[in-house]
């Protein structure tokens, strides 16, 4: 699981001067993080978890009856806006080499994905003096 080491390095940066915050306001993710250990360790840092369940889970929940537990709360409002992550990683997705990830080192993916992010940058730039 490498959602405990993601969130270890996780770094937002401030607008002013200060250091980087560790400890973000809410975490948005799919299903995919529905897990009880990545719920457990969001609401120990106190961050807010934005993350739908998975049917399976609603299912189990039902079954127990009352010893289930509450549904989780889902902010919906801030669920919708995920997509625009999600777009962002398909345009990075776009470049074959970063589609594929045939690199051996991590080094040599992260090479690529600055340099997408570069190229990303100046089509945005386009003809700006």
């Amino acid at each position: 699981p490498m959602f405990p080491e993601l969130m270890d390095s996780l770094r937002v940066a401030r607008i002013g001067p200060g250091r980087a915050r560790t400890r973000p306001n809410r975490m948005l993710g799919d299903k995919a993080y529905s897990s009880k250990a990545n719920r457990e360790l969001l609401r120990t840092r106190g961050i807010q978890a934005v993350i739908p369940e998975r049917s399976d889970q609603v299912a189990n929940r039902k079954r127990r009856g009352r010893n289930g537990g509450r549904t989780i709360g889902l902010d919906k409002e801030a669920y919708k806006r995920r997509n625009v992550v999600e777009r962002s990683f398909n345009t990075f997705k776009q470049w074959r080499g970063l589609a594929t990830r045939y690199d051996k080192l991590a080094l040599t993916y992260r090479g690529g994905v600055v340099l997408r992010a570069i190229t990303i940058w100046l089509h945005e730039l386009g003809d700006t003096p």
